[in-house]
């Protein structure tokens, strides 16, 4: 299978590179990565690839004759490129209009066009909007309360039409909360991490009551490649970790782990339209396609704050 990686050299879609570089993914032959590097993109995040058929190239996803071009020698496409930081979404929301709405149009159009077999885009849990008990299947109706998760939620949209009108294999996965190495400093473990690391309180949004639920990257990764290779066109797969908690808990384990106290935390001005809760019902891919989540969460957060610990030049 030959590859295209959009938003390639950012935090998911380079471990994903990197887990396919490494074999655990064998039937990916060769991979081209596109991004855009902006501040969340880092080619840093692509060194050292032991892979021989890799080929990396800036670019925007909205130019069209470029990925005309990329999807001419592509058997599949996998849609990271987004841009995902719900604050920034709520001070500035063109630009994810341009991207998450505009940018995905543009690839499915050329997928279209140059018959790319298979379309994955990767999506979020956020387009449900917030839930106070139970878990979404992915059946509940979308109803995003960010414009970022309603950027989503509008691409989400665009891939079903492109399977219903014009019978293009897409499929779509909505993920909980990544957590894991290489992620940009502005999402919250990293932010309370490296935050914490420079002796700096850590912000606490309102009480700290706002629940998610964490899988590690490459537990989602894999996932992800379960989707390509065996799921089913026009369908999609919620992918959650199983491990749901509050914004306060999780910070007060961080500060734990760093060796600090609790006078680390500072409450701050809640965000606007913030979510209390999110929780994906898993069971359809885990019945259809056996995922399970493997990496224990104590353990994938311990090795995390290890890696940003260890690569403070990447983050400084």
């Amino acid at each position: 299978m030959r590859l295209l990686v959009t938003g390639g050299a950012g935090f998911i879609g380079s471990n994903f590179v990197h887990l396919a570089a490494s074999g655990n993914f064998p039937l990916i032959s060769s991979i081209t990565v596109i991004d855009n590097l902006t501040y969340a993109g880092n080619l840093k995040n692509l060194e050292n690839l032991p892979l021989s058929d890799f080929e990396f190239i800036r670019g925007d996803i909205c130019n069209q004759e470029l990925t005309d071009k990329l999807a001419s020698r592509t058997d599949a496409i996998i849609n990271f490129a987004a841009e995902s930081h719900v604050d920034r979404s709520i001070s500035e929301s063109k630009k994810f209009v341009e991207t998450n709405v505009l940018g995905v149009q543009t690839l499915l159009e050329v997928a279209r066009l140059k018959s790319v077999k298979t379309f994955l885009q990767v999506s979020t849990d956020e387009v449900y909007g917030s839930i106070d008990q139970g878990s979404w299947s992915e059946s509940h109706p979308l109803l995003p309360n960010s414009p970022y998760a309603a950027t989503k939620a509008a691409a989400d949209l665009l891939a079903r039409s492109y399977f219903r009108t014009y019978g293009l294999d897409v499929r779509v996965t909505r993920s909980s909360n990544n957590y894991g190495p290489r992620q940009f400093p502005e999402k919250f473990i990293p932010l309370m991490v490296t935050r914490l690391m420079k002796n700096l309180k850590v912000p606490i949004y309102g009480n700290g009551q706002n629940t998610r639920d964490w899988i590690h990257v490459e537990d989602h990764c894999r996932a992800l490649y379960l989707v390509l290779t065996s799921g089913q066109a026009g369908e999609i797969y919620n992918i959650g970790g199983g491990k749901e908690l509050k914004n306060i808990d999780l910070a007060k384990m961080l500060i734990v782990l760093t060796g600090k106290d609790d006078s680390s935390i500072e409450y701050v001005s809640d965000r606007l339209g913030h979510d209390l809760r999110y929780s994906v019902d898993s069971e359809k891919i885990s019945c259809e396609l056996g995922f399970e989540p493997s990496i224990e969460f104590n353990t994938g957060l311990e090795s995390t704050l290890r890696w940003y610990m260890e690569n403070q030049s990447w983050w400084q």
